[in-house]
Order: structure tokens, then sequence, then C-alpha cells
């Protein structure tokens, strides 16, 4: 009988394996080698969102408010309690291995007709273990595992989602800044230009016309410069809810306004402002990695896959639900009342009790169970390809946008330069008589124009870069 036993076990054991109650999840391999699209280079080294964020963004303001939002965020700051909770439920799972002990000590008093008063006492204590033969606890407790795995990956998601939010809310209000300079300035010039169209309006040389159209379009400018003003608000106020804090002023570099004709162009590149500076303060040598590595790196990837792993074994717990479960049970105490009899003192008692729930008319309800389970699990599996092509094509789509705004950047610097040469050369000729106020102001507008195209061109060329590096799951410490 002794020899009979494990032998039963084992067979059993490898029967229950080939039903899927005891297998185990492997973790997905087979991501297509072209997942950022065709034409793009993929190298076998780390990756940009291997890089930790303070070593990404460098700015010493940037890095102080994205320190501020990880301490107070209340997005972040939920995430965490949502780790905890699920460290509780693993914590949980883990303990169903235990039996569990109550101690639960009765009293009593019993007279019958008017006899003497008798007391009896138990002071039992009672020990339950359910023997874990078919999987039921197991795969509870790898189900927790990977459930506790994916609130970690939420919480990373949060975090990276949180960094870039910051930095986007930063470089936005630099851009802005930029803009209001540039704006500011031009503001100027078409107030000196206004002052000049009305002196040759005395000297005979330009009509009310020329005055009334100049008049116009510095008018505009002041509108612009409120515009951005309130812009410059509204995104302080995002960023203060992004900290957890009322709306308030951030300090931030001061922005100067490059290109203009208040300051001139230096096709050198001396003069370089706020936002260009900003552009050039990113990693200059970095790689994209292989595909695989989103595997490791993006948390929204691994979290699907967590998913996908507690459907698995979701599944494998429907599985167990049809097989017996067996409870070893037993109390120890002491005790005075034996059957009709009192006897003192207590004298000590035990039992133990072994028992089989084997379900019996429940197959419908456990088969309908086991088949949402699997729906479940396709459903998982479904959702985890589909990240990961959503993952590949971001990627795709941060390195094309960068690729783009870079380009563009040469140009349209070409575009400022030429384009504030003309303005000048446009000015002096009006002022000699050989050219009317139209080409002047045309030249004025189009510069206008070109500036702030230079600087969203700049601030698109920083989003990239920040999008490209939370698409590769940075964001580490």
């Amino acid at each position: 009988m002794k020899k009979t036993l494990p032998i039963t076990l084992c067979a059993a054991s490898l029967l229950l394996s080939s039903c899927g109650i005891y297998t185990k999840y492997e973790q997905a391999t087979d991501v297509p080698d072209n997942l950022y699209g065709t034409g793009v280079t993929a190298e076998d080294t780390a990756s940009l969102g291997t890089m930790p964020w303070k070593q990404f963004f460098t700015d010493p303001t940037l890095q102080a408010l994205v320190e501020q939002a990880l301490e107070a965020n209340t997005d972040y700051l939920s995430a965490q309690l949502r780790v905890e909770e699920a460290e509780a439920t693993l914590l949980s799972a883990k303990l169903a291995y235990l039996p569990s002990l109550a101690l639960a000590p009765q009293g009593a008093v019993s007279s019958f007709d008017t006899s003497k008063a008798t007391q009896t006492y138990s002071i039992p204590l009672t020990a339950s273990w359910q023997l874990d033969l078919f999987g039921s606890i197991r795969n509870a407790k790898k189900q927790a595992q990977a459930l506790h795995a994916q609130s970690l990956d939420y919480q990373q998601a949060v975090r990276t989602q949180l960094i870039a939010g910051v930095a986007n809310t930063y470089y936005t209000l630099l851009m802005l800044d930029e803009q209001l300079a540039i704006s500011i300035s031009s503001e100027q010039a078409w107030k000196e230009s206004v002052t000049s169209i009305r002196a040759l309006m005395n000297a005979g040389m330009a009509n009310e016309a020329a005055v009334s159209q100049m008049e116009g379009a510095y008018y505009q400018v002041q509108s612009s410069v409120l515009d951005l003003k309130e812009q410059i608000h509204q995104v302080e106020n995002s960023l203060a809810m992004l900290l957890a804090e009322t709306p308030r002023h951030y300090q931030r570099p001061t922005a100067t306004a490059v290109g203009t004709s208040a300051t001139p162009y230096s096709g050198d590149g001396a003069a370089r402002s706020i936002l260009a500076q900003a552009a050039e303060s990113f990693p200059a040598d970095w790689s994209i990695g292989i595909p695989v590595q989103l595997l490791a790196a993006r948390p929204d990837v691994r979290s699907a896959e967590r998913a996908l792993e507690a459907a698995f074994y979701g599944t494998n717990a429907a599985r167990s639900a049809f097989y017996p479960s067996i409870t070893l049970s037993g109390s120890a105490g002491w005790t005075n009342s034996a059957g009709s009899m009192i006897v003192n003192p207590g004298k000590l008692l035990a039992s133990a009790v072994a028992s089989l729930t084997q379900p019996l008319f429940a197959q419908g309800r456990l088969t309908g169970q086991l088949k949402i389970a699997k729906a479940q699990q396709d459903r998982a599996s479904l959702s985890f390809q589909q990240t990961l092509l959503n993952a590949g094509s971001e990627v795709n789509n941060a390195l094309t946008a960068c690729q783009t705004s870079r380009d563009k950047s040469i140009l349209l610097e070409k575009q400022v330069q030429a384009l504030d040469n003309a303005l000048r050369s446009t000015t002096l000729l009006m002022e000699h008589g050989s050219t009317t106020y139209l080409e002047v102001l045309t030249a004025r507008q189009s510069l206008l124009s070109a500036q702030l195209s230079e600087t969203a061109n700049r601030f698109a060329q920083i989003q990239s870069m920040i999008t490209l590096y939370q698409a590769l799951g940075g964001g580490q410490e």
C-alpha cells in the first residue's frame, strides 16, 4: 500500500498536467523583426528607453519639476496604492498553502427542573488544511503574482507618462515664451514702422491708406501678444495640475527672440534661443534597440502580457474546479463535558477528519466558467498583440517626426535669415522712395510667420524626442 500510493499520485499528476492544470505560462518571444516599420534599422544595443530620465532630461529646472510631480501627483500616488493592494492579494494567495488555525473556547450553564446548575466548557484549537493536489491554490497564487507584476507595470506606465507630460508642458512654456518674445519684439518694430509711415505721410511721401494698414497690422500683433499670454497662463495651470498644486507662475529660463531685426540673426549660430539650446541638449548618440526589447522596456506591453498570464492561470484554475478538493481538519483542547457526564478537572480531547468534495451536479456551471476563462484568455492574447503593434507604430511615428523636424529646422533657419535680410532691404528702399509700404508690410508679416514657425518646429523636434523616449519605455530611475 505504501508503494502504491506514491505511484498513484505520480500518475494522477501526469494526467492532470496533460489536462493543462499544472502547465506553466511561457513568456512571449515572437516579435516581428520589422515591428518598427520598413526602412528602420534596429541594433541589438542598449535602447534609448533604458536611459535614466535624469540623463535624458538635463535641464535642472525641469528635473526639479519632475521630482516634485513624482512626489505629489495623485495619479502616481494612486498607482502606488494599487501596487500595495496587489502585494496584499499576493500575500493572501501565498498564505493559502498554510493551514488555518482558530481558537474557539465555549462555556455553558444548564439546569433541569430546578436542579443544581452544571457548568461545562470546551477550549479547542481547530486546524484546517486544504491539500493542493489539483492545483487550485497554485493557479490562484500564479494568477496573483501576474496581477502583482501587472500593477508594477501600471505604476511604471503612469510614471513614464507623468515624466513625459511634465517635460512636454515645460517645453511648451518655453516655446510660448519664445513666441511671446518674438511677438513683443515684432510689436515694437511695427510701432516704429507706424511712426515712420506717419512721418512719410506728413512729408507727402505716403497716404492715409498706408498708415491705416500699418496700424491694422500693428493692432493684430498686439492682439496675438495677449493671446500668447493667455495660453501661457493656461499651460501653467496644466503644469500645476500635474504637480498637484494650485495655479501659480513657474520660474524658467528667460526666452530671447532670435533672428529679428531687433536682434540681428547670426548665421554662424552665435545667437541661440533657450528652446534651440534645449533641442540640442538631448543625447546625440542613441539606439532604439531591437523590437524584442520592447517586451522588457515598455510598461504597457509588459502589462498586457501580465494580463495574458493572469488569464492563462485563470483558465487553469477553472479546469481544476472540475476535480475534488481534499481538506484535512482536526481539533485538540480541554473539555469537562464527556457526553452525559461532567468531569472535573477537564480532559484532553482530540479529533482528526479528512474530507473530499467532488462536484456532481455543477458540471454545467463549471463548464460555463471554463468557457468564460478561455474567452478571456483569447481576448487577452489579442489585446497583447495589438498593444505590441501599437508600440511599434508609436516608435515609427516618433522616429519620422524626429527626422522631419530636424530636416525642417535647417530650412526654417535659412528662411528666417533670408526674410530678415529682405525686410531690411525693403525698409531701406521704402525710405528712399523706390518701393511701396505694401512690400514692407508683406516682408514683415512673412518674417514674423517664419519666426513663429521656426519656434514651433523646435518644439516639435523636442516633443518628438520625448515621444520616442516614452515609446521605447523611458522613465527609469
